[in-house]
């Protein structure tokens, strides 16, 4: 009753109740961090670096993050003050939260403005894109977050084309691609499902000049084909028919395809020539 007659719902209380837990665990946390260096150490910078990532690679964010800005903020001009700036970021991308997303991009967008040249750029410009990976939507969604991730897929594959990093970068690239390229294949499938076979054509032609390598082309193929083939195209929609069956070896389209490509050749010969 007293909870109905403050206006505050047991959801509101428990949600306050965890945000304070939070901040009080985080603000422990970074007490028990700070000046845990013991006395004596050679290398304080590296003992708190060395701490920060044991406690990353446990997944300990909150942790390795407190080791990681003692780095950054007391030993400036430290060597490991770019790999600590670079693994503060990691635990904002390894916490995954919609807020934590958030900082892990400003973590790393300046790291490349202040260490362009570091060995490690290449690690942060990869981490930079996985950040908007991290927040891409469903392809039926806004397709922002999407867009984002391949800009700085794009941006990695032009400045660092020797990077190790290159073959995990190139598949994370691909994924957002076919992630952007789904969201268009469904646009105009609806148009498709609405008999209005002009947008579809118009959206589907665009995709494939887009993105040729779109994984799930066969469907394209197939609905362009079809779109074209509706509007009294057919010399048009058979060569997609027979790209989807040349291409592909496995397709839920494969059987209509083929049934497709007999039927608008059998009706190619029916045709009288002029003469």
């Amino acid at each position: 009753m007293i909870i109905e007659r403050s206006g505050l719902s047991l959801r509101s209380i428990l949600s306050c109740c965890l945000a304070v837990a939070l901040t009080t665990a985080a603000a422990a946390c970074a007490a028990r961090t700070r000046g845990a260096v013991p006395a004596g150490t050679n290398e304080p910078d590296k003992f708190l670096f060395d701490k920060g990532t044991d406690a990353l690679n446990n997944k300990k964010w909150i942790t390795a993050r407190e080791f990681f800005k003692q780095v950054t903020e007391t030993y400036t001009q430290s060597p490991y003050r770019p790999d600590a700036k670079l693994g503060i970021g990691d635990t904002y991308l390894g916490e995954g939260t919609a807020e934590a997303l958030v900082l892990a991009l400003n973590e790393f967008r300046e790291f490349l403005t202040f260490y362009p040249t570091n060995p490690r750029a290449d690690y942060a410009q990869y981490k930079l894109a996985m950040s908007h990976v991290r927040q891409m939507r469903a392809p039926q969604r806004d397709q922002t977050e999407t867009r984002e991730a391949i800009k700085e897929f794009e941006a990695f594959i032009a400045r660092y084309p020797n990077s190790t990093l290159m073959p995990e970068v190139r598949t994370k690239y691909r994924e957002a691609r076919d992630r952007l390229s789904e969201s268009d294949y469904l646009v105009g499938y609806f148009y498709f499902r609405q008999r209005w076979y002009p947008g579809a054509i118009t959206r589907l032609k665009a995709l494939l000049k887009d993105d040729p390598e779109y994984t799930g082309r066969d469907a394209v193929f197939y609905h362009l084909a079809e779109s074209l083939a509706r509007t009294k195209k057919e010399a048009e929609a058979l060569p997609y028919f027979e790209k989807l069956v040349e291409e592909f070896t496995e397709s839920q389209y494969l059987e209509l395809a083929h049934k497709r490509i007999s039927e608008l050749k059998t009706q190619a010969l029916a045709k009288p020539t002029g003469g």
